[in-house]
């Protein structure tokens, strides 16, 4: 019944090589603001209006070119020195999304932007994000929605909009409550170790463990999983007795781990 976390690293960024040269004496780029949408009938909808504006240099674009990733997945342009107009950096993003989904620009600090979708991308779609000579290109999908309920003891996965299993759970006890809100997959790992000192917890107090989890999908920067717990399988259902993580049966949580994307949304409900 312990489960907690080692707290994972941010999303890996990627370096990209860049979409044709650039030549050094370039003083502008092509931008384009990607506030307008321009809705095609039947197709997609290309998100532009070029405007030129002084070099900014990008160092990667996330997520990886060809990845397929959850409908919640935002978009990362990661810029090789802080930057100071931060609107002029939104300007350099070029995004085409399907069915003219909209969204918000994000900043993780002051060289990471993040384009996020307005709800949810489109599932069995593609996007593509272009800036400053970087590019990539992604597809979504299936819709795959987890709800945890901590007062009903469950774990319900939704794909495309249809029930596909509602799974007993357990959540955090009330001295280490599961965080209530919404949030998204940030990594998949085949197993994990968690370690209490990470969380304040020593080894040698009764609270405390060191043990390799299973099927593990990290769902907040401060550690909280969805992860295989077969040690608490008797309260799953009944009783909430992690230290906030989301725990699963062994099958069950085996079956999410190879249905769910990175990106793909999680909520916690009360």
């Amino acid at each position: 019944m312990k489960p907690p976390l080692r707290h994972a690293a941010l999303t890996h960024m990627r370096n990209f090589s860049a979409v044709g040269g650039i030549a050094r004496a370039l003083k502008y780029v092509a931008v384009c603001l990607s506030i307008t949408a321009l809705a095609l009938p039947g197709g997609p909808t290309l998100v532009s209006a070029t405007t030129p504006t002084d070099g900014l240099a990008i160092a990667s674009i996330q997520p990886t070119a060809g990845q397929v990733v959850g409908v919640a997945e935002p978009l990362t342009v990661s810029f090789a020195e802080p930057v100071i107009d931060r609107a002029a950096a939104e300007r350099t993003l070029n995004i085409t999304a399907s069915n003219g989904q909209p969204g918000r620009a994000e900043w993780l600090n002051d060289q990471v932007l993040q384009w996020k979708p307005v709800g949810f991308w489109p599932s069995h779609s593609h996007i593509t994000m272009m800036s400053g000579g970087f590019a990539t290109d992604i597809t979504t999908g299936s819709a795959v929605l987890g709800v945890a309920s901590i007062s009903q003891h469950t774990f319900t996965v939704s794909i495309d909009g249809q029930v596909a299993r509602t799974m007993p759970a357990s959540m955090g006890k009330p001295s280490r409550p599961t965080p209530i809100g919404d949030f998204t997959v940030l990594d998949r790992n085949r197993s994990v170790v968690m370690d209490s000192r990470t969380i304040g917890i020593p080894l040698s107090s009764p609270e405390g463990y060191l043990i390799t989890a299973s099927y593990a999908e990290r769902i907040t920067n401060g550690g909280v999983y969805v992860h295989s717990a077969p040690w608490s399988v008797d309260s799953q259902g009944h009783s909430n007795v992690s230290h906030g993580c989301i725990n699963l049966s062994p099958d069950n949580a085996a079956w999410y781990y190879n249905t769910v994307h990175i990106g793909d949304p999680v909520s916690v409900q009360a």
